[in-house]
């Protein structure tokens, strides 16, 4: 089986994206895996700081491995957002097959210093993690938004341009970089989002050596979503459309279920519900459609 580095290469190669889907229970993972196996495509799991907490690190990977053991099948765990030098080093010891150390909040330069250690510790631990950079900040909920956030990197002078980019990726060895081109995490209404700098996806990655990730997936249009991957985006992050999905199936379940109280037949709408998602957006980016 194909490691998730080669994976991602021939994902650009072929001009397919690689959905990445956060999970904070094992309904949601054992959702997105099925989906992904069904359509036989690889799949990558995220876990923010505070998805694994509620999970539990050592959980999330050991489920994930399983599932990759067990059925031969690639999928990955990513921890997404690590903010500190402390929360690489949890999921390090967690046996994550990847690692996004974002500093986008910080400054250009002091980015690059923090980015550049998280690199050089998860490297002296095991080669074969992934590093991920951010640069440019594009906001930190997952959430339906009335607004964009007023300091969301939003503005053409404020998105990656590609000659950041390049410094950022040369000094600090990430082998991924997610760049603020237009897309916001959290989400205002499913293809409602701003529109995507598409010019400059393309140039930024002809600028960089590293395959590029596309964070807040959500509320982006499929059109977007397609020409940003003819662009060069590898990988793309779907989490709040998935949670919104879950719980307006969960709410009418429990109004319709009044006097249920076995969880798994309460939240089977809701599983269901993140499958529906899942497959679709995995289908999009795959070019299953």
């Amino acid at each position: 089986m194909q490691n998730l580095k080669d994976l991602i290469k021939q994902a650009e190669k072929n001009k397919v994206a690689i959905g990445h889907f956060n999970v904070s229970d094992s309904m949601a993972l054992k959702a997105i895996f099925e989906s992904a196996q069904e359509l036989k495509v690889p799949v990558i799991i995220g876990t923010s700081e505070g998805e694994a907490d509620f999970l539990e690190r050592n959980l999330a990977s050991a489920m994930v491995q399983r599932l990759r053991a067990d059925n031969k099948f690639p999928i990955f765990l990513n921890s997404d957002h690590a903010h500190s030098l402390d929360g690489v080093k949890k999921a390090v010891a967690a046996g994550y097959d990847a690692i996004i150390f974002d500093g986008s909040k910080l400054s250009f330069e002091e980015n690059i210093k923090q980015t550049k250690k998280a690199v050089e510790y998860i490297k002296s631990k095991s080669k074969d993690i992934l590093v991920e950079g951010e640069l440019g900040y594009i906001g930190g909920s997952s959430k339906i938004l009335k607004e964009i956030p007023k300091d969301v990197s939003i503005n053409p002078k404020d998105l990656t341009s590609p000659e950041d980019a390049a410094r950022f990726v040369k000094e600090t060895g990430v082998d991924l970089l997610a760049p603020a081109v237009g897309n916001i995490h959290g989400m205002i209404g499913v293809g409602r989002n701003p529109r995507l700098d598409i010019a400059r996806i393309k140039a930024i990655r002809e600028a960089v050596s590293a395959p590029l990730v596309l964070h807040g997936g959500s509320g982006i249009s499929d059109k977007d979503f397609t020409a940003a991957i003819n662009a060069g985006i590898s990988i793309i992050h779907i989490n709040t459309e998935m949670r919104l999905a879950w719980k307006n199936a969960l709410e009418k379940s429990l109004m319709q279920n009044k006097d249920e109280v076995a969880p798994y037949k309460i939240l089977k709408p809701s599983f269901e519900a993140i499958k529906s998602v899942v497959k679709s957006r995995l289908q999009l980016f795959n070019k299953l459609i």
